[in-house]
Order: structure tokens, then C-alpha cells, then sequence
């Protein structure tokens, strides 16, 4: 075999991308001509917020939470009917795939492990975004990583949902420090009558990438059912997906294993020997997604909500092996270790409950009681050991790895007060709130990895447990003090502590080579020491009404987000890769300012916003490649970066009946200049010449320097809608000394540019037919995984 490597892609950017970006840019500098042409002598006057056109040109307004509270952030939103027509929407995460400047890392369909970024965090930064569904927190504030700590999408049924909308940065003194990306709304239906619906989703997608062929389908069936009974009302969505991904991790191995053929010459994304011996996982999930919502209007002015969610997830993950015997001619792992993280069978059975009471008196008192709780009824990873010497079997001991008992809650009570019953120009909004958040993670020896009891065989090989609390207070005034000006100040005061922190590590014999139980050769368990901080985040905003149709808004706030309960104390393998805590660990600091231009006309809207971010004490997740055994394998690990720097602009616009009545564009365009400034706990080496060197001035990882969207939409009625759109990004660095220079390899973060495609129609007003292609120019890029190829989508939806 030969041992040449074909030299990788260029890093420079191809023309039809430098096209696009020109596109954009030029649509961006000639928008508010375009807009101007399109206005007429009576422009709609709207609030100083940001806002999103519906089909029909129809202004939707603000999510209702924002207009309550009157909230400073810019926001973004889309309604259920909209999304229908123009999005392919197999997964709630689906509904933002052309929101400005957000990207969430869905790697196939029913990925468990998608990641919300925004425009200036990247695809590993959960925990800098909040996302409720209703009353619900779907973040995951035991991580903050894009593995076991990604949000739980999955319990939304795409069916339940009413709109989607998102605030952007942590300018309210409502949210927490986990709002510095900014807090995505999910809000679920109510109905006013009798509804059900039944509707069934097909995805292909055919994948072809070094020996693996195949074609990956998704079956999905969904149901709704609903209805309202004088002061009660309920809704009932059931989403069941049937999914097969393409595959979503290679085997690596730095040498060609001895005795074998078939392995692909490869590089890492750092230069070093990584060749490519096979698939570590091609998932198969099973998901049973179920939402059920009540409400009860006590009172004209006063309702009661009681929200349930249920998700089941049933997974298989299996390798498949490129190599080949010499001496047998058969397929073998050849020894590589690394196959047995690729087999693994996932059970979870996830719970969520939330109540609320409501009132709308819109006088001068106003409140909102609400409390929510997630629940890991079960949540159980059984994998081998390792492989057998030779063949493709696996080794019967193995691991158990558990996160049931893994829980979190909160608990929020707020009000507001209007003096002189309204007609004061004072509106001030106050507010308690708690957060707990429980982390319970063993991972046990088996003496089968596939059968017997849920701790295997009762000897554990590590434990990650701990406890986070915050309590705050909050209180926010949004204060008219002239004909057009609004100035909005408030703060934030905030105590935080983790405790009950555990953590064992077992140094295992990991040359086991039968089926026997393998020796625990020794134990360590550390009882991690309380840790804690109170913190005040002021926050401020001023907005001036220059005229009836333009707003210019700036904000500034301070923000704390606080190390979750994994960052300090979760030991994770999931695949191929391991994640390591580190118990001292300090809140980062976020000063966070941005300035908002917003010019609004009879059928369009563009927005200009630009943006500066200092964060001190970064928590950023470092991933470098470690060899165990022959085979390369990811260890994260997390520390406090001194100093990083965000700063750009964000160009936002929608345009309805362009050029022929119909045509709606919509696009955005986001700039990131985002530089390290400090980083003095900083040990890394080069990892070609194994020298130390120095992460300042280098680009934060994962935020590209470009990302944008734009599309059309043509509608010739209500019955027709065609959507052409494009995502693009520009390459991502994934190391904190962007050494990671090697393209289009596997773990590597590729530039990338998508177009899909949709056909809306309704034949009738109870059935609707749609036709949907997803990366029709089947781009082959990576962000750590491989992302999915051209893939058809067709779906029915019945109304009955």
C-alpha cells in the first residue's frame, strides 16, 4: 500500500463562494435604495424593535414575553404557517435555519446532539444560549459542549410548534448570564377549537465518502389533536421519527495496521498521520416525541397552564471496518481500539413538566408564577471494551454508562408595575429565580456490554456527580422620558455555587484480550470542594424613534456565566471522544455592547447592527487528538481563556414583492472579528514540531469571519409557495492556536455553502403537499463530523 496523501484542498476561497459573499454584499450596500423604491408616502409606524414580515407582508410583532416585559433585545421570529411553507422541518432545531447569524450543528435527522451557535459562539457553546419551550429550559446547564450537553430539542414535536423567535444578547436583566448568546422562544399551540391533523415525512439521502455507500432514510408520522371547551383548552402532539444517519465519525489510525489493506491515506486537521480505517458510528434512532398542554382560564384576566413533554430515544451505533486481512482475505478492525467507542446501544426516556399561572390585567399590576422541572427517567449507553485481536467481534466486557437521576428546575416568579395605572411613562419589571441543576453520571464495568443489569456488574470505572444553584433577583425599568426616547436600565444580582462535587477515576487494564472481567488496577475519588460567587450585571439601553419608520438602539450589558456542573465535574466518553472536568474553574465576564439601525417601510424591513464583546475569564473547550493505543482518539478538556474579543456588524433584510408581486427575499450577513487577547494559563506545543507556542491574537475557535443566508420566496396564492435559500459560512478554527489548518478532513471545520429548496401546495384546504430538497449542490463538508449530502424530502399533512 502506498503511504502517499494526496495533497488536501485549498484553503483559499473558490470564486462562485467569493461570488456569493460579493452577491450579499452588494445586496446589503444597495438595500436601503431598494427599500426606499419600494415604500410608499404612508410607512407603518412600529416600535423600536426588531421585527419579522409574515407571508402576507403582515407585521407579526414581537413574542409576547418580549412586548411584556418590554425586553431591549433586537428579536427575530417565525410563525408555524411560515415555517410550513418555506423550511424543510423534519426536527424542531429546523425552524432557524435562516435566522440572522444563528447555525445550529445538526448533523442528520433525530441528532441528539445539536448545537445552537450564534454570532458570537460557536457550535460547542450550549450553555451560552438559553432555549425554552414554553416554560421549559431545553438548554442543558449540566455542559457546556456540543456532545452530552446539547439541548434537548427533541422533545418538541415539530408539530406543536405556534412560532419560534430569538432574542439576541443578554441586554435584559430577565435572563441569566446563560442569555449572553442570546434565548431562543419555542412557543407550542393553544387552540380556539376542535383540531387534528395526521402528517408523514420521508427523507433519502445517499452518501458516498472514501469505501462507505449507502442511502440513509428518515420515516417520520406525525399527530395533533386539540380542541377548546368554554374556559379550557388542550393539545395533544405526537412525533414518532424512524431515522438512519450517514456516518458521523472515522476511524483514525496514525500508522497503517500491520497484516491489513483498505485503509484511506489521511491527515488530521493538524497535520499528523490520521488515516482513515474505517466508520466509528452510523446511527439508528428510534424517537417518540410527545407534547401535551392545558390550559384554564380562571378568570377573564387570569390562566393556568400545565405543560407535559415526553421524549423516548432507542439507538444503535456500529463501525464498519475498511480493512482487510492479507493472510485471510476477511474484514478485520486489525486491532484498532478505537472501533469499540463506534458500538454502542443508547436507551433514555427524558420528562418534562411545567406549570404556570398568567395574569393579564394590563392596569397597573401585572404577574407571572411559573415553575419547570427536567427529569433523566432513564438514560443508559452500554459499549464494548475494546475489540477482539483479530475479526471484527468486540471484547463482552464493557461499559455502562449512566445519566438517569440527571435533573434540573427552576422556579420564576415576576411582576410589573405601571404607576398611576398606566399612565405614567415609568414601566418597571422585577422578578425571583432559581435554578438547580443535578448531575449524576457513573459509568460501570460489564461482564456483557450488551445484556445484563444497568450497572453491569456493580464496579465502577468513573463518576461525575455535582450540584449547581442560582438564585437571583432582578429588576428593570423601561422609562418613555421624551416623544420618541425610551431609555430601558436594570441589573441583575446573582449568588451561584456548586457543591457535592465527586469524582472517580480508575486506571483499567486495557489490554484485555477475552471475554474475562478485566482488573481495576487502581481507584481514585476525589470529594471536590464547595465553590461560589455573587455577582451584579448592570444593564442599559437607549432607544431614539428618529422617525416614524427608523429607530437607532443601543445597548450595553455585563453578564456572569457561571462553569456548569460538567465543566467542573462530568467525566464523559460518548464515541470517540472523552471529556475531562476541571473543579477550578471561575465564572467568565461578559461586557457586551451593540449599536442598531432599524428603517422599516410598507412591505420591508432591514436592520444594520453593529457589535463589540469582551469576555474575560473565557470557559472554552479545547479538544486535542491522543493516541490510546495506535488509535486517535479526542480529549476535551475546559479552562478559564484571560481575555477574548468579539466585534462585528450583523446585516439583516426583508423585502416582499420584488420586482413582480409575490416574490419575497429575505437574507442576512454577519461578520465576526474575534481575536484572543490574553491567555496566560495557555500550555499547548505546535503539534508538528512539538514547540510551545502562543495562542494571542489567534481567532476564538469555532466562529467563522463570515456567515450569511438569504432566499426567495414566490408565492402565486395562498395555495403555492416556492423557496430557493442558501446558507454560508466561512471556515472555523477548532483549536485555541489555529493550528488546525488542514481542510476537508475528518474533525476538520470547512467553509461551507448549502442550497435547499421547498414546493408548498395545497390541493385543498385540509391537505398540503410538499416537496423539499436539502443541499441540492451535495456539498461535501466537514464541522467535525461529515454533514449530510443532498438529501430529497417529501411530506403530507392531513387537517380533519
Amino acid at each position: 500500500m502506498s503511504n502517499t496523501i494526496s495533497p488536501p484542498r485549498s484553503c483559499g476561497m473558490p470564486a462562485w463562494r467569493a461570488l456569493h459573499l460579493a452577491l450579499l454584499s452588494s445586496v446589503a450596500a444597495f438595500a436601503p435604495t431598494i427599500l426606499l423604491a419600494q415604500s410608499t408616502s404612508n410607512p407603518v409606524t412600529l416600535p423600536a424593535i426588531e421585527v419579522t414580515a409574515s407571508r402576507s407582508g403582515r407585521e407579526i410583532g414581537r413574542p409576547d414575553v418580549a412586548e411584556r416585559y418590554q425586553l431591549p433585545q433586537q428579536s427575530t421570529g417565525i410563525s408555524a404557517e411560515k415555517l410550513a411553507d418555506t423550511v424543510n422541518v423534519k426536527d424542531p432545531e429546523d425552524a432557524v435555519k435562516y435566522f440572522p447569524s444563528l447555525f445550529v450543528r445538526k448533523r442528520n435527522d433525530g441528532d441528539n446532539q445539536s448545537v445552537l451557535a450564534t454570532r458570537t459562539w460557536g457550535l460547542n457553546s450550549s450553555a451560552r444560549t438559553l432555549i425554552f419551550a414554553d416554560d421549559v429550559l431545553l438548554t442543558t446547564l449540566i455542559g457546556n459542549n456540543n456532545s452530552a450537553a446539547s439541548p434537548h430539542w427533541n422533545l418538541v414535536s415539530p408539530e406543536a410548534i405556534e412560532r419560534v423567535d430569538f432574542l439576541s444578547g443578554p441586554y435584559s436583566a430577565a435572563y441569566s448570564g446563560n442569555s449572553i448568546g442570546g434565548v431562543l422562544l419555542i412557543t407550542t399551540k393553544l387552540p380556539d377549537g376542535p383540531t387534528q391533523s395526521a402528517k408523514q415525512t420521508v427523507s433519502v439521502q445517499p452518501f458516498s465518502q472514501y469505501a462507505t455507500r449507502g442511502t440513509y432514510v428518515t420515516n417520520q408520522t406525525s399527530a395533533t389533536l386539540g380542541d377548546r371547551l368554554g374556559p379550557f383548552a388542550w393539545f395533544l402532539g405526537i412525533n414518532y421519527q424512524d431515522a438512519f444517519s450517514q456516518p458521523l465519525n472515522y476511524q483514525q489510525n496514525a500508522t497503517f495496521p500491520a497484516g491489513t489493506t483498505g485503509a484511506a491515506p489521511a491527515l488530521t486537521r493538524v497535520g499528523l498521520p490520521g488515516n482513515v480505517v474505517g466508520v466509528n458510528s452510523i446511527l439508528h434512532t428510534r424517537q417518540l416525541a410527545t407534547n401535551l398542554k392545558l390550559a384554564y382560564d380562571i378568570d377573564t384576566w387570569l390562566r393556568a397552564t400545565y405543560t407535559l413533554g415526553y421524549w423516548r430515544n432507542d439507538q444503535a451505533s456500529n463501525p464498519e471496518t475498511y480493512l482487510t486481512s492479507t493472510a485471510t482475505g476477511l474484514p478485520t478492525f486489525g486491532g484498532v481500539s478505537g472501533f469499540a467507542s463506534g458500538r454502542n446501544d443508547v436507551e433514555q426516556q427524558h420528562l418534562s413538566q411545567a406549570v404556570s399561572l398568567k395574569s393579564n390585567l394590563k392596569g397597573e399590576f401585572d404577574f407571572d408564577v411559573s415553575a419547570s422541572r427536567y427529569d433523566y427517567l432513564t438514560d443508559i449507553q452500554r459499549s464494548p471494551f475494546s475489540v477482539t485481536p483479530t475479526g471484527v467481534g468486540f471484547t463482552n466486557i464493557g461499559r455502562v454508562q449512566r445519566q438517569d437521576g440527571t435533573n434540573w428546575g427552576l422556579f420564576d416568579i415576576k411582576g410589573i408595575w405601571r404607576p398611576n395605572n398606566g399612565e405614567s411613562n415609568h414601566e418597571v419589571s422585577f422578578g425571583v429565580h432559581g435554578t438547580r441543576v443535578a448531575l449524576n453520571n457513573p459509568t460501570y464495568q460489564a461482564n456483557i456490554f450488551n445484556a445484563g443489569p444497568d450497572n453491569g456488574n456493580g464496579r465502577l470505572y468513573t463518576v461525575g456527580a455535582g450540584i449547581t444553584n442560582t438564585g437571583a433577583l432582578w429588576l428593570q425599568d423601561a422609562w418613555k422620558f421624551l416623544p420618541g426616547w425610551k431609555l430601558t436600565v436594570g441589573g441583575r444580582l446573582e449568588d451561584w455555587s456548586a457543591t457535592r462535587g465527586v469524582n472517580l477515576n480508575t486506571i483499567t487494564n486495557n489490554t484485555v484480550t477475552s471475554p474475562s472481567v478485566g482488573a481495576i488496577l487502581s481507584t481514585t475519588v476525589v470529594n471536590q470542594p464547595k465553590v461560589s460567587s455573587s455577582n451584579f450585571s448592570p444593564k442599559f439601553s437607549l432607544s431614539w424613534q428618529a422617525q416614524p419608520d427608523f429607530d437607532i438602539t443601543t445597548s450595553f450589558a455585563q453578564a456572569y456565566r457561571y462553569p456548569t456542573v460538567g465543566e467542573l465535574f462530568q467525566i464523559v466518553q460518548s464515541g470517540n471522544q472523552f471529556a475531562t472536568p476541571n473543579p477550578n474553574l471561575t465564572p467568565e465576564r461578559v461586557d457586551s455592547g451593540e449599536v442598531v439601525f432599524e428603517k422599516r417601510f410598507d412591505k420591508a424591513r432591514t436592520r444594520l447592527t453593529f457589535f463589540h464583546e469582551n469576555v474575560r475569564n473565557a470557559l472554552i473547550s479545547q479538544t486535542n487528538n491522543a493516541l490510546l493505543g495506535n488509535s486517535l482518539v479526542s480529549v476535551t478538556s475546559v479552562t478559564n481563556v484571560g481575555e477574548i474579543r468579539n466585534r462585528g456588524f450583523e446585516w439583516s433584510s426583508q423585502l416582499d414583492d420584488v420586482a413582480i408581486k409575490g416574490l419575497q427575499f429575505f437574507g442576512s450577513l454577519t461578520y465576526v472579528d474575534s481575536k484572543i487577547i490574553s491567555n496566560p494559563l495557555y500550555t499547548g506545543t505546535d503539534p508538528i514540531t512539538g514547540v510551545r507556542d502562543s495562542t494571542i491574537g489567534r481567532r476564538v475557535p469555532n466562529i467563522p469571519l463570515w456567515r450569511s443566508s438569504f432566499g426567495f420566496t414566490y408565492r402565486t396564492d395562498d395555495n403555492l409557495a416556492w423557496t430557493v435559500a442558501t446558507r454560508y459560512s466561512a471556515r472555523q478554527f477548532a483549536t485555541l492556536n489555529n493550528r488546525d489548518v488542514i481542510p476537508n478532513v475528518y474533525q476538520a471545520f470547512d467553509s461551507f455553502l448549502v442550497v435547499d429548496t421547498r414546493l408548498s401546495y395545497k390541493p385543498n384546504e385540509n391537505v398540503t403537499i410538499n416537496l423539499g430538497i436539502d443541499n441540492i449542490n451535495n456539498e461535501s463538508y466537514f464541522l467535525f463530523h461529515p454533514f449530510p449530502r443532498r438529501t430529497d424530502v417529501a411530506d403530507v399533512k392531513i387537517k380533519f
